[in-house]
């Protein structure tokens, strides 16, 4: 068995999520089909991080395994002449035979984009929200997040059965651009919907109907509020996974648009 890591970007408007599913087009099943004509055989993919319907990413990571040896650079150009122009191969490498892609990774970062201005290009890539936002009662938001908590109040308990609800956040950041707020949130992992609802929160405190006790409490005992204000998909980006010996600084995105969601 021969083992590949590939590091891929994409659109996810127009997808059902990461996982394949069955009558839905996922990105893990576009591009199992996409390697199964280019090795000429069943393959097995498995990504980093499980994305939600409509959510991207700058910097997915899968592993492919197969039993046919193929040169790197033979899988990168033949992937990508395979796939939709909406998902991008941007590196291929010789793996170790017992490298996961998920299960090695040991940090997951995450970009949200908050628009405040009315877009016509970029509305499938960032969340309009019309009210004036308080970036220091936003801040301090971000704070309150990072560190161990139980964040069974941000949780989907119909995707997160019997999974632990305790997530340590290493970092959680704002930063603003322009008309963009982004928000930057590292953990080693997340639950279904997780950011998304952090990020909820988050405006809200900013739109001045939540204050950092409320937030507090909201952490500390169990709540339906978050599952009430979870933003939506558009402005969520699956950044980056790091694994063992990568460095922690997060990496500049390439394209020019995305360069201004980089906190």
């Amino acid at each position: 068995m021969y083992k590949y890591k590939v590091l891929l970007e994409y659109d996810g408007t127009s997808y059902s999520g990461w996982q394949t599913q069955k009558n839905a087009k996922s990105i893990q099943g576009t591009l199992m089909d996409a390697a199964r004509r280019l090795f000429g055989e069943n393959v097995d993919i498995q990504g980093a991080g499980r994305t939600d319907a409509g959510v991207h990413a700058l910097g997915q990571v899968a592993h492919l395994g197969t039993t046919r040896k193929m040169p790197v650079r033979k899988i990168l150009e033949g992937m990508n002449d395979l796939l939709p122009s909406n998902i991008n191969v941007l590196e291929v490498e010789v793996a170790s035979p017992a490298f996961h892609a998920r299960h090695h990774a040991r940090l997951r970062s995450y970009l949200y984009a908050v628009s405040r201005k009315r877009t016509a290009f970029g509305k499938r890539y960032v969340w309009w929200v019309r009210d004036a936002l308080d970036i220091e009662k936003m801040r301090s938001v971000c704070r309150a997040f990072q560190g161990f908590h139980d964040f069974q109040s941000f949780a989907d308990r119909r995707m997160d059965k019997g999974a632990s609800t305790m997530v340590k956040l290493d970092l959680v950041e704002i930063g603003e651009h322009g008309d963009l707020i982004v928000l930057r949130v590292v953990g080693s992992h997340f639950l279904w919907k997780m950011v998304r609802r952090m990020v909820g929160i988050i405006v809200e405190a900013g739109r001045g109907n939540l204050t950092l006790r409320d937030v507090k409490d909201i952490l500390a005992h169990p709540s339906d509020l978050p599952s009430k204000y979870t933003a939506p998909p558009s402005g969520l980006f699956l950044e980056r996974v790091y694994y063992e010996g990568d460095a922690d600084k997060p990496v500049k995105p390439g394209w020019p648009f995305f360069a201004r969601l980089s906190c």
